[in-house]
């Protein structure tokens, strides 16, 4: 039963994708749905965003091994992200009616940072879908029994197909139904639990000692790496094509600042779920789940003990969020592909519908290479930082001064995202230093911009 319930939710998903794309006309209707998104649809999106593989596996199995502060990158950093987004970009980013972040990247230090930033922008998206693509192959192998490999393939298949037909449209309305599944699941889930464990209060009063303990002791290194933590998904994600686009694709500023900052609050308190059903399970079910991978915790849980009315809205919970997350994620690097990329390089003028073209055929090549690097790595929470990090210390600081300052320039941006990887890089693979490695970026970054800014004031070569 179970199983037939997941193939009915797949395929309901592949029709509404199918029957989304009748709502695409143009470029602008697949990549922003037209600048069309009302309150309650964007508010959604924006939640959909973040509550995916990262939280329900990732943050669940950290929090379970290591208390608050081992999820303050997700889901904190996450909530601290949509919230900088919604107060500081949101409003002149909207003003600008840009396709891309690319764009904004172009019109500000000229056409060879744009390829620059959009290949790093394109970069960053791989590990962050393949965390999708690894969280939904984990889903459909233990409720099927088919190699992970496998399941992952055929996760890539469904999400591809619905996404390449109906965009942002397709992404918007899935968004609003899977997160409607999304809290009623598991809310049922975590009132069964409570249930099962004498209440909520009891398992939370069982939890081992310093689970909630949220600031880090006053030690000089544990400060610098709590700090660090907020950066990888708060400020390291700020300068990624999912998080504009779906705010680009409000109908007006205000919805798009309102629904930013509503999908925030909503994502901190669901977020929470994940995290108290991964202490229910340590609490009531330790002795089962010794040397099982803490990933696997909470879809094992539910399946040797929740009845099959608490295992179909589970699963459909995890599959919707999963599947939210990793749509969005699939086309906004297509998208930076074929409009900052691909575009470009072409000599002659592309034909709106010609780009369409190539935009839906952006979103399979984007999908494939991310297939094939879920297919060797399986740590979620791992995957999702590297991604984000690499954001933080390259295009971070040339997206902020191209909104809030106009004297910026080429050189500024180039050194801004040279100094920054390679400082990265340094600090992260060859110094041995308790200084975090994304601080020490960023800070280059920074340097970068400033002095290239200054110093070459009239250059305009790079």
């Amino acid at each position: 039963m179970l199983l037939a319930a997941v193939i009915i939710y797949l395929i309901v998903t592949i029709l509404i994708g199918f029957a989304a794309s009748r709502l695409v006309h143009n470029t602008s209707d697949y990549v922003s749905a037209g600048r069309k998104i009302p309150f309650f649809l964007s508010s959604a999106a924006l939640f959909a965003l973040w509550f995916g593989s990262e939280t329900i596996f990732g943050a669940s199995s950290e929090f379970v091994e290591h208390g608050l502060l081992g999820v303050i990158e997700d889901p904190f950093g996450g909530v601290l992200c949509l919230l900088l987004y919604a107060f500081v970009f949101a409003r002149p980013l909207y003003r600008m009616n840009l396709l891309t972040l690319g764009d904004l990247f172009r019109n500000q230090y000229g056409h060879k940072i744009e390829l620059i930033s959009s290949v790093f922008m394109v970069i960053t998206f791989f590990g962050y879908i393949a965390a999708q693509l690894v969280a939904l192959g984990i889903i459909i192998n233990l409720i099927s029994g088919i190699s992970l490999g496998a399941a992952i393939i055929i996760s890539a298949t469904i999400v591809t197909l619905y996404t390449m037909a109906g965009g942002m449209w397709a992404i918007s309305i899935t968004d609003f139904m899977q997160s409607i599944l999304i809290v009623s699941g598991l809310i049922a889930v975590a009132w069964s639990v409570s249930e099962s464990g004498g209440g909520a209060t009891a398992i939370l009063n069982a939890a081992p000692e310093n689970t909630f303990q949220f600031f880090p002791k006053a030690k000089a290194t544990d400060i610098l790496h709590w700090f660090a933590a907020w950066m990888v998904l708060g400020l390291g994600s700020l300068p990624s094509q999912d998080i504009f686009q779906r705010v680009n694709a409000s109908k007006s500023e205000q919805v798009a600042v309102g629904s930013t900052i509503a999908g925030a609050i909503f994502y901190l308190f669901m977020a929470l779920l994940p995290l108290y059903l991964g202490l229910a399970a340590k609490v009531l079910y330790s002795n089962e789940f010794q040397g099982v991978d803490y990933q696997l915790v909470l879809p094992t849980m539910v399946l040797l003990h929740g009845n099959i009315y608490v295992q179909i809205l589970f699963f459909g919970a995890l599959l919707s969020a999963i599947f939210s997350t990793c749509s969005g994620a699939i086309l906004a690097p297509a998208s930076i592909l074929s409009e900052n990329i691909i575009k470009p390089l072409v000599t002659k003028e592309i034909s709106d519908a010609s780009f369409l073209r190539i935009l839906r055929l952006s979103v399979v090549g984007v999908s494939i290479i991310a297939t094939l690097m879920a297919l060797s790595r399986n740590n979620i929470y791992d995957l999702v930082g590297e991604s984000s990090i690499l954001g933080l210390v390259t295009l971070l600081v040339p997206m902020f001064c191209a909104v809030y300052w106009k004297k910026a320039n080429s050189t500024g941006a180039f050194l801004s995202i040279v100094l920054g990887i390679s400082t990265w890089i340094i600090f992260d693979k060859i110094l041995v230093t308790p200084f975090p490695a994304l601080m020490a970026g960023l800070l280059a970054s920074i340097i970068g911009m400033i002095l290239g800014t200054l110093f070459f004031e009239k250059d305009t070569s790079i």
